[in-house]
């Protein structure tokens, strides 16, 4: 094969025929075919001269984020490469060379790689070095030495442990590969794992039907356990690898949804969460986690209730508070499965309680209420609490769980607009919180027409989006929202539309309309994980400060990725730079030119990451003048009274709707990127964007770390970040600043 002039460059360096090495050689030119092309050369480069052993880390580097795609031949040299530097290394990253079988479009040469595949395994068995089992496996497929790799890894393994090794070893080469690939066993060089793999895994039914009989096995076990038939020992209900085991089981019926799964489930976890006795142990924290990983992956409804059923029933002091932690990141993941999350019950619930009555209602805000007939009562009733204690805790955690359920839908529904397969939107029908939203229904082929609320006869409905309307209609949604007071669960009339730019089609694969915003770090990773961005923490380690954050949208098919590098010092900074797409192709994440981004992928990406820097950057921090570093100062004035991002615009055009509505309104005016606000003393602009003051007439900075909230029960469209309602605190202050008795605020103005 004929490579492009900069992998050859890559090539030569690492076989020893250049030398020239000035600079860090760049990898991202090359194509992916030439990317597989090059990683056995760089498994080959030892001790050589620098520019050798940069090459091979910057390719190394490359195939942990990209897809290769190998040839057949590329496939044999790696393997190759694998033995060449076995006895120096005394291991082989045998789930790079698995790897590459996956990735090899025209299949790999079998026969060509038995014999390197028979020195691999043999090795690797006698240093004892198993910890790639299901790479081991495959490979010893391909060398023939199924036997002896059998024997040592059923080795002290648990029977459902070993029943998995048992169902491999019936698989062909191509099949094994593909579960080691799934398996994800530890490789620092791995390439990031093929999108589809465990739908391909999904499609083999005899994998499907061990998952059940895995599932099964283990809640029989705990089954047997708690009815005394099998000795009970903390933590010992499963054997070596049976909880990886499980996991995997549970992980596979998770992702197909199986409808024989939630009461499988619901059983084995609320076996594995409390002892049976009254000891505060429990049969397996190890399972029980696992399989909380397992739905964190792969959530649904019925999971994450049987999850908090565990939760609830468990004696363990530590097991809840980790649990609560998973449960944040697992109602994140289910709003990323729209079709699966509109499963979850509307949660209205009305019940009698002695004499009173106690009604759990989904309008806005989730509330429990108690009632004696028709009169709505201020609090629990006393007889109540008296008489029934237990019932009232009940019902408060009830309660406490349909705001969980109605604020994972709203996520689920806020992901919608990407999906790519139309959401069952119809189950949603006559529930309060369809009813505070903009639907879009097709009267007429291709023709779609907006309503408020579900009830329109039976035709394709989709959520409305202000990238899909004209001008106009976004208008009067908004002026519709305001007028009725409407407070839709997610921003849906006021929601910002990011479109491409002239500047963006220029730059083809990349957007630089977010780079080079000064952000705190720690922040920004709390963000990622919130909006379920998939991120390493980055260090001062070889390699660690430069990172990407991910995000997969419309099931799987799309996937942005923001970069993002740590500023010397570790002084908790970071600064962000190119936003990327990728689009899933033949099983591999290709790069794709912003043009060819859905509109509505590409808003919603661009509207998460512009969440990130305006919720994060030092920017936005009115007292970040007194404690930051000299040399972030003029990012600090620039960034807190620049032009505004589409977020603040769309803050602008509410606080224009606003206003008239306020006592302060003859003293206010919306400019271009300011509420200009006229006090007695001076004149004041807020920034839109940051919420940062300057005063009239010197432009001096005046500094607000927040303000009291005087525009109580003054009806705001969207609250998202708080910024809106910050903004109308600080002009409610100023409007009558010969009332502020703050010193700290009196000083600047009067200075």
């Amino acid at each position: 094969m004929e490579l492009s002039s900069q992998a050859q460059y890559l090539l030569d360096l690492m076989t020893g025929d250049r030398q020239d090495h000035t600079a860090w050689p760049d990898v991202s030119r090359v194509n992916a075919v030439e990317l597989g092309t090059l990683i056995p050369a760089a498994y080959r480069v030892g001790k050589r001269d620098g520019g050798a052993r940069m090459a091979r880390f910057a390719t190394e580097a490359e195939a942990r984020t990209r897809q290769p795609v190998f040839t057949p031949e590329a496939c044999v040299d790696l393997f190759e490469a694998l033995v060449d530097r076995l006895p120096a290394r005394k291991w082989a990253d045998l789930s790079v060379g698995i790897g590459a079988l996956v990735r090899c479009p025209a299949g790999a040469p079998l026969e060509r790689l038995a014999d390197p595949a028979r020195t691999l395994v043999r090795f690797l068995l006698r240093e004892k070095r198993l910890d790639s089992p299901f790479s081991l496996l495959a490979t010893a497929g391909i060398a023939g030495l199924d036997a002896e790799v059998a024997a040592q890894l059923t080795e002290g393994r648990g029977p459902i442990a070993v029943a998995e090794v048992e169902l491999l070893l019936g698989w062909d080469v191509a099949r094994r590969a593909l579960f080691a690939e799934w398996a994800r066993e530890q490789s620092h060089n791995a390439s990031p794992p093929l999108p589809d793999v465990l739908e391909r895994l999904g499609g083999l039914p005899d994998h499907r039907d061990f998952a059940r009989v895995t599932l099964e096995t283990a809640e029989g076990r705990v089954a047997a356990i708690h009815a005394g038939k099998i000795p009970y020992r903390a933590d010992k209900a499963f054997a070596t690898g049976e909880k990886e085991t499980i996991g995997r089981a549970a992980r596979l019926a998770l992702f197909q949804d199986e409808p024989w799964l939630p009461s499988l489930l619901d059983g084995l976890l609320r076996g594995v969460a409390v002892a049976p006795t009254e000891a505060r142990t429990l049969p397996s924290q190890g399972v029980l986690f696992e399989i909380a990983r397992a739905v964190e992956d792969h959530p649904t409804p019925e999971a994450i209730s049987a999850l908090r059923a565990a939760r609830q029933a468990t004696r363990h002091a530590g097991v809840p508070k980790q649990l609560d932690r998973m449960f944040k990141r697992i109602e994140v993941a289910l709003a990323g499965r729209v079709e699966v999350a509109l499963r979850l019950p509307d949660g209205r619930v009305r019940q009698a309680v002695g004499e009173h009555t106690a009604v759990i209602s989904t309008e806005g805000e989730v509330e429990l209420s108690w009632w004696q007939g028709d009169k709505k009562l201020k609090s629990v009733p006393a007889a109540v609490k008296r008489a029934h204690p237990e019932e009232v805790k009940r019902l408060r955690a009830l309660a406490k769980q349909v705001r969980q359920q109605q604020a994972t839908l709203v996520r689920a529904l806020e992901a919608g607009h990407t999906s790519d397969v139309t959401p069952p939107y119809r189950r949603l029908e006559g529930q309060p919180i369809a009813d505070r939203l903009i639907w879009e229904f097709e009267v007429s082929p291709g023709e779609w027409r907006s309503e408020l609320g579900l009830s329109v006869p039976d035709v394709p409905v989709r959520l409305w989006h202000p990238a899909r309307a004209s001008v106009a209609d976004v208008r009067a949604w908004r002026e519709v929202v305001q007028d009725k007071e409407l407070r839709q669960p997610f921003k849906q009339a006021f929601r910002e539309v990011y479109l491409l730019t002239p500047a963006e089609e220029t730059t083809e694969l990349y957007s630089n309309r977010f780079a080079a915003h000064v952000v705190d770090y720690r922040k920004l990773y709390a963000l990622f994980k919130q909006r379920g961005w998939q991120a390493d923490y980055l260090g001062f380690w070889d390699g660690g400060s430069s990172g990407e954050a991910r995000r997969v949208v419309t099931g799987g098919r799309w996937r942005v990725t923001l970069c993002h590098d740590l500023l010397p010092d570790d002084d908790g900074y970071a600064v962000t730079d190119q936003v990327r797409f990728h689009r899933l192709s033949e099983g591999a994440w290709r790069a794709a030119a912003l043009s060819e981004v859905p509109p509505l992928v590409f808003s919603e990406a661009m509207r998460d990451v512009d969440l990130f820097v305006a919720v994060t950057s030092i920017a936005s921090y009115p007292e970040w003048t007194d404690g930051g570093p000299d040399r972030l100062r003029d990012y600090w004035q620039a960034g807190s009274f620049g032009p505004l991002p589409p977020s603040a615009e769309v803050r602008r055009d509410a606080l224009s709707r606003l206003l008239g509505r306020t006592a302060i309104a003859e003293r206010c005016t919306v400019t271009d990127r300011f509420l200009v606000v006229r006090g007695d003393l001076r004149t004041y602009k807020i920034h839109l964007g940051s919420g940062n003051i300057l005063m009239e007439p010197n432009d001096a900075y005046l500094c607000i770390v927040s303000a009291r909230d005087p525009h109580a029960g003054l009806f705001l469209p969207f609250e998202e970040d708080g910024r809106l309602a910050l903004i109308l605190s600080k002009a409610f202050l100023l409007a009558d600043d010969t009332a502020i008795t703050d010193p700290s605020i009196t000083r600047q103005i009067r200075g």
